[in-house]
């Protein structure tokens, strides 16, 4: 799996020259309306009927709320304990589906309303995250639910009147006076984040007279981060050594978690160790060394490894050239063609930062270092940085991407970016060898 969040292209159209007509059919259940307006009004006061005779269950869901929470405990920590306790409920929407002959025999019905879900201690992600909203509003919040367009399937626009692609469900609350998001129904995804396919998108927050639209927010790059921390050792004969803590915050966590909630250890260890070795741009060795905590929804995510590179250093005459960029590889040939057809597409904005130490052999020396490489284009930042910490080589590097879509007119723009990326990454430090190894 590449470090760099997936970026797509729109659907191919031809140019328009090949296009002699096009029609498109929009097929609905709905009565068809010519006003988009009128059509989301009678839309949403259906949909908020239909959440709230799910939901209408206060006193029980006052009573629930009672055995989450201590009295004593502050309005955010009580948010906190009913987001975490609505997620450890078995979550059916990421089992394994099972035959309609499987469901008649356990005899299956979907529940009817939230004291339901409840007592089953089960449900659909759609039913948990309306539970949510039970025990929130019972909790004594401000508390809505909301219909929104997951981006991972539609680019969603009201009018083109498409109830069906108003697909899942959120809960918006008022945290200290402004609106906040929660889909606790969602895997992993930890407290105060949506999955990445329902942020920065539309969707209707419900209420008796129809609804009003939103957007739902958009986390930055620093929200969502692959932070790497090696402690290595060079020998003198160019291998690195040594130990490499890697930790995944945010959407980079939980999208591994849902990756791979069905897998087993084996499958999961080779997931994370795969994941090191596209980060490198050469051949190495990794092993993970820790047991990550998979089925939490904590915001951060840690895999420890032992990491042998060989070869990564090379000489030339009586010097020893060190790459600079150890984990350069998810860049290296990103937005390499010239030409661009259709607009980028970042699942989310994302941050890499890496922190790496490296301890020389003994009588080796730091003859040059490159320069500090700072790269500021508003929407991407680039730094690399090397230092001589008392005969220990230090690197740093940080690369923050703040984007989602990005019309192809700045494509060329933005290639020229990474190029200064892949330009800094590709520096390299001189290294002078000991006497022994400089004579041989």
């Amino acid at each position: 799996m590449s470090d760099v969040p997936a970026f797509r292209s729109e659907d191919y159209m031809p140019p328009e020259n090949e296009l002699k007509a096009r029609v498109d059919f929009i097929y609905s259940e709905d009565f068809p309306e010519k006003d988009a307006a009128a059509y989301w009004k009678k839309r949403g006061k259906k949909l908020n009927d239909g959440m709230e005779s799910f939901i209408n269950k206060r006193k029980t869901m006052q009573q629930v709320v009672s055995e989450i929470v201590a009295p004593a405990d502050s309005a955010d920590v009580k948010l906190q304990k009913i987001f975490a306790r609505v997620q450890q409920l078995r979550n059916t929407s990421y089992e394994l589906e099972k035959t309609e002959q499987e469901q008649k025999r356990n005899k299956e019905k979907d529940p009817e309303n939230v004291e339901e879900v409840w007592k089953r201690q089960r449900g659909s992600g759609v039913e948990l995250t309306w539970l949510f909203l039970a025990l929130a509003r019972a909790a004594g919040y401000d508390a809505t639910g909301a219909w929104v367009s997951d981006r991972q399937r539609y680019f969603f626009t009201p009018q083109t009147m498409e109830g069906r692609k108003l697909n899942t469900n959120v809960v918006v609350v008022k945290v200290n006076g402004k609106d906040a998001f929660f889909d606790p129904g969602s895997l992993f995804v930890p407290f105060g984040m949506l999955p990445w396919s329902e942020t920065g998108v539309p969707g209707l927050r419900l209420d008796k007279e129809g609804g009003s639209w939103i957007q739902t927010t958009l986390p930055g790059s620093a929200e969502s981060t692959i932070r790497r921390k090696a402690e290595l050792r060079l020998t003198e004969t160019g291998d690195l050594e040594g130990k490499l803590t890697i930790t995944f915050t945010g959407l980079e966590a939980s999208q591994r978690r849902v990756e791979q909630h069905l897998t087993d250890d084996t499958e999961r260890k080779k997931f994370l160790e795969d994941s090191v070795r596209e980060a490198v741009p050469v051949a190495c060795e990794v092993e993970l060394t820790n047991k990550p905590d998979w089925k939490s929804s904590s915001s951060e995510f840690v895999a420890e490894f032992t990491l042998k590179v060989p070869g990564w250093v090379s000489g030339a005459g009586r010097r020893a050239l060190f790459p600079v960029g150890l984990f350069s590889a998810p860049e290296k040939h990103l937005f390499d063609h010239a030409e661009r057809v259709q607009p980028i597409y970042f699942e989310f904005p994302f941050q890499r930062i890496d922190d790496v130490s490296i301890d020389l052999p003994l009588g080796w020396q730091i003859s040059t270092l490159p320069p500090l490489q700072k790269l500021d284009a508003k929407a991407i930042l680039y730094t690399l940085q090397s230092e001589n910490n008392k005969g220990t080589l230090h690197l740093s590097r940080a690369l923050n991407v703040d984007l989602m879509v990005l019309p192809k007119e700045n494509y060329a723009a933005l290639r020229k970016i990474f190029q200064v990326v892949r330009t800094g990454d590709e520096q390299q430090v001189i290294l002078q060898p000991g006497a022994t190894n400089a004579s041989n």
